[in-house]
């Protein structure tokens, strides 16, 4: 990831006035203590601070002769200590003392009265994927206006998050006041949040948004409406890169976007205020207008968009590091990068203390940091090696980026995007012009929809490019690499990053680090890239690794022709899995059952492939589920038909003989009941060129104890395991099975458990070899003498 910000490169690197920094640090690292320790550190750092900083000025004042930069820095250590004691101190005192807290520690049931501060933010999950790329709830942070616990009032007006379904909750706007009730559950740590409400309903009692926020909704509803004109990818990026409205964008493209370093594009931050505010300013300028009018008209503008985007954290910074410019530009001054960034720091996090923990707000800050300190000099250079000024900022500014954030990013997730800083060198050419035609359009929505959904199309070209960059990047094989997560991870990365850097800076260095590199490169290439070759000739079966979900690949004896069961939980993994394979023909897309991580991969099986039929069980919830797929299939011209037990299937070198489900549960419940819906999985035996496979879907206990009952010969050489290898498996059904080659698609770093060890020792136990897509990757069955062999390709 490599965030951007407001900051422009210039062709040399200027003398920074630091005289606020230090304050802005202590106001950070002072709240962040106190967050993550307790008020106690905030209380003290402050009195510290505040203390120092004043016997500093009674010092300056006996000898002021050229104390005058040394008494501003202590000014604002004096000013910013004094606010962290006074202001921030009681803030945290009172949010980790709320009366909530021991309720939500004890789980408690509570009706809570509360303001909407934030629009409702979608929670991806792939075992609950739904409507809007993988949505089926949201998150609304909240602050509580009224508190009943268990029929008794409590007095509280702390920060909460709710916990909601998206169908009946994401409308709600900032503003808005709401009554839910629901369970109690203890907030996050080392945030001002003291508890969250896992939602039971739909809203009660819902008061009007404020006008502004309505007409900010009815302006990103116009945008979303006239992006309506494009293909569906560009249809949902062009809201994310205009507004930071991600709500469309499919799980795929933000999968991507993450793995390529481009999710910046789509989070309102710096870059978006200074396209917006840059076009205004050069527009005025144009005309001829003065730095003061100009002025005047770029911070109506930033204001307009500041809100249609919403208060977010990164927004607010870039908020009001665009007003801090924008003023020195009304007196005339050019003030440095830096005191505007110190000062928007300061100031934000005395506004808000919880931004000192925020993930978002650290990487938008140490972003701009790097643009405004390393990014000119690192051009400078490359300009006094001859290359041409206009290359060299585009090369320095996401490098700039990519070093300092790369600790904060491998503590946050774990993992760094090697091609980020090539991602965002071959976007940038195009993020202005999409900004400004998305901006435009959002604005003219309302009033002008043709004209919207003109500047949309004009959008759509380089939507479309940035697609294609984040799909090629992501592509790339170790595109992101595994590291250790956490405060170790980060400083890891961050040590790693300083002795690179300092290294760089002497040639004979640079040249030993450039051989190294190419010594690592070529001894740590997987080996699945140069053999053996994927995939393996004769395959039989392949299961794809798509993540926390099931996707499989029989083969027929026709070259390119290919039965799929299941699509995993979004597009992408299951569309490159079978590019891999060179599967152009699917005669029969089978899906097991109408959970999403097995169907919400469906629509991109489609892409550049012939399908014949979509075939289900009896199952019909969850509803959404369904509706979708009647939707995919039907917008492709492909039936969707049932099949029904005892049907035999057969194509050259394959058939399929469907055992199950014995059984559909017709119960109201049925629709939410996650076990009634495994259990109406598709059962199906196939008959390969390696031995016979029996695709359990995800049934359990039930289903499995249905089979066993009718005495059908279960037995089979490989076996898909049944629901990612959970516990709830028979040992007598596993048994019965007695497969040579036991086959477990599971999501790595998944929260459920999956694989469980007492049904990974059944299958050992019996003589089973086990594999995983969460360790194997994609994975081969083929014959061998008679006899099932796999060959992994490796993750």
């Amino acid at each position: 990831m490599t965030p951007a910000a407001g900051s422009a490169v210039i062709p040399e690197p200027a003398r920074h006035d630091l005289r606020l920094v230090p304050a802005a640090l202590a106001v950070w690292l002072g709240t962040l203590g106190g967050l993550l320790l307790g008020w106690w550190v905030t209380l003290a750092v402050g009195a510290g601070v505040a203390g120092v900083a004043a016997g500093g000025l009674l010092a300056v004042h006996r000898r002021p002769t050229g104390s005058g930069r040394t008494g501003a820095l202590l000014l604002a250590l004096l000013g910013f200590g004094a606010l962290l004691a006074v202001v921030v101190t009681p803030r945290l005192q009172a949010a980790q003392q709320d009366p909530l807290r021991p309720a939500a520690d004890r789980g408690e049931q509570a009706v809570l009265r509360v303001t909407v501060t934030e629009r409702p933010r979608p929670i991806r999950s792939a075992g609950y994927a739904g409507r809007a790329g993988g949505t089926s709830a949201v998150v609304i942070p909240s602050e509580v206006i009224e508190a009943t616990v268990d029929q008794r009032t409590v007095f509280s007006d702390g920060r909460v998050v709710l916990l909601a379904t998206a169908e009946s909750w994401s409308d709600l706007l900032p503003g808005q006041q709401v009554t839910a009730s629901g369970s109690l559950a203890p907030g996050r740590p080392a945030e001002l949040t003291v508890a969250a409400l896992q939602v039971r309903g739909p809203p009660q009692e819902v008061a009007d948004a404020p006008w502004w926020q309505r007409a900010a909704a009815s302006m990103r509803a116009g945008l979303r409406a006239a992006a309506g004109v494009l293909d569906e990818e560009p249809a949902g990026l062009v809201p994310g890169l205009a507004v930071g409205d991600t709500a469309g964008m499919s799980r795929r493209v933000e999968d991507e976007f993450r793995a390529a370093g481009l999710s910046h594009l789509t989070a309102v931050s710096g870059t978006n205020v200074t396209i917006v505010c840059g076009a205004v300013l050069l527009l005025f300028r144009l005309l001829r207008l003065g730095p003061v009018v100009s002025a005047a008209g770029a911070g109506l503008a930033l204001a307009g968009y500041l809100i249609i985007t919403g208060p977010e954290p990164s927004v607010l910074r870039a908020g009001v590091m665009g007003a801090v410019g924008l003023l020195a530009l009304a007196l005339g001054r050019r003030g440095t990068a830096l005191p505007a960034l110190a000062a928007a720091v300061a100031g934000l996090v005395v506004y808000d203390p919880a931004m000192a923990a925020s993930f978002g707000f650290a990487l938008s800050v140490v972003a701009t940091a790097g643009l405004v300190l390393l990014a000119p000099r690192w051009a400078a250079a490359l300009t006094r090696r001859g290359v041409p000024s206009g290359p060299a900022e585009w090369l320095a500014v996401p490098l700039a980026a990519f070093t300092v954030t790369v600790p904060i990013v491998a503590g946050m997730a774990g993992e760094l995007s090697l091609v980020a800083v090539a991602a965002n060198l071959l976007a940038a050419p195009v993020v202005a012009p999409a900004t400004i035609l998305g901006v435009l359009a959002t604005v003219l929505g309302t009033v002008w929809p043709g004209g919207a959904e003109f500047l949309v199309r004009l959008a759509g070209p380089e939507a479309s490019w940035l697609i294609l960059v984040a799909r090629e990047a992501s592509a790339v094989p170790g595109a992101v690499l595994d590291w250790p997560p956490g405060w170790w991870g980060g400083l890891l990365a961050a040590l790693v990053v300083v002795v690179l850097v300092v290294a760089c800076r002497f040639g004979r260095v640079r040249l030993a680090i450039a051989v190294v590199l190419a010594l690592v490169l070529l001894v740590t290439v997987p080996a699945r890239m140069i053999a053996p070759p994927w995939p393996p000739p004769g395959w039989a079966v392949v299961a794809c690794d798509v993540g926390q979900g099931d996707a499989l690949v029989l083969a027929t004896a026709e070259p390119g022709r290919a039965v799929v069961v299941d699509t995993g939980p979004e597009p992408g993994p299951v569309d490159r899995c079978l590019d891999r394979l060179d599967v152009d023909r699917v005669p029969l897309l089978v899906l097991s059952h109408l959970h999403a991580d097995h169907v919400g991969g469906l629509a991109s099986v489609f892409e550049g492939r012939t399908v014949g039929a979509v075939a289900v069980g009896a199952g019909r919830a969850p509803r959404w589920a369904w509706d979708k797929v009647v939707e995919v299939a039907g917008a492709n011209g492909v039936p969707v038909v049932e099949l029904p037990v005892g049907q035999r299937l057969d194509w050259p070198g394959l058939g399929l003989d469907v055992l199950g489900p014995r059984y559909v549960s017709t119960r109201a419940t049925a629709e939410k009941d996650g076990t009634l819906i495994n259990n109406s999985s598709l059962v199906l035996r196939g008959h390969t060129s390696a031995g016979r496979i029996l695709l359990t879907g995800d049934v359990e206990l039930a289903a499995q104890a249905d089979l066993l009952a009718t005495k059908e010969d279960l037995h089979a050489e490989i076996l898909k395991v049944p629901h990612h290898g959970s516990r709830y498996s028979l040992p007598a059904f596993l048994t019965a099975v007695a497969p040579r080659v036991a086959m477990i698609s599971v999501g790595a770093g998944n929260s459920y458990g999956h694989p469980n060890q007492s049904t990974m020792d059944t299958l050992t136990t019996g003589g089973a070899l086990l594999t995983r897509t969460d360790t194997d990757g994609d994975t081969a069955v083929l014959p061998d003498d008679g006899t099932p062999a796999i060959l992994r390709r490796g993750r």
